[in-house]
């Protein structure tokens, strides 16, 4: 029985290795090739694995996308509760900015979204995977700060994340000379400007 058990644990753990080579592989390809000439053969061929190891996790190219664009977003957006709305929405655009400065989630976003434009069904799947997580999060700092009365309880919260999200993460990325990302303007100006057009949205 404890064998078993022994062997089960080494089989989840081994599972989870494979879909972590398996995770990067996606992300990369897609950094690298985009969507539309993204294969299951090439992603299986980067992760050093076999294509039945793709197949017995998702039964399609999109379903696979979809899932780990998913996880990626979900994992990678948190949600600031510092008792302040100023250091909250501080550290929500820090980690946009940061963001920001990661090549391939530029590349990975960028592509998704290019395609979600060209193909309603595509975006059916993408925009709710790449949207979500920011609004979510953004959505739990704005409760926070109307029950502290940093916010008016009249805010309207549609136009307040649309403000958020958009301010933090739809912002034109520039290049450095040397090729680099680089960010527009200061990361407290922008603080500023996201905290004026929040007290607006009523």
């Amino acid at each position: 029985m404890a064998t078993h058990g022994r062997r089960a644990a080494g089989a989840a753990l081994l599972r989870e290795q494979v879909t972590g080579k398996i995770t990067a592989a996606v992300l990369d390809e897609l950094a690298d090739t985009g969507y539309a000439r993204m294969s299951m053969e090439a992603v299986a061929r980067r992760a050093g694995v076999g294509k039945a190891a793709l197949y017995r996790r998702w039964a399609s190219k999109e379903a696979m996308v979809q899932q780990i664009v998913g996880e990626f977003a979900w994992a990678s957006v948190p949600v600031p509760d510092t008792g302040s709305l100023r250091e909250d929405v501080r550290g929500y655009v820090a980690h946009a900015c940061a963001l920001r400065q990661d090549l391939r989630a530029v590349r990975v976003i960028a592509d998704l979204s290019a395609e979600a434009v060209r193909d309603p069904r595509l975006a059916r799947s993408f925009y709710p995977a790449l949207r979500e997580p920011r609004r979510t999060a953004a959505a739990a700092m704005l409760r926070n700060a109307v029950e502290r009365g940093e916010l008016p309880a009249d805010l309207d919260t549609d136009l307040a994340l649309d403000c958020l999200v958009g301010l933090a993460y739809g912002r034109p990325q520039t290049l450095t000379a040397s090729g680099e990302l680089a960010d527009p303007y200061p990361h407290d100006r922008l603080v500023e400007v996201v905290l004026a057009a929040l007290t607006a949205c009523r």
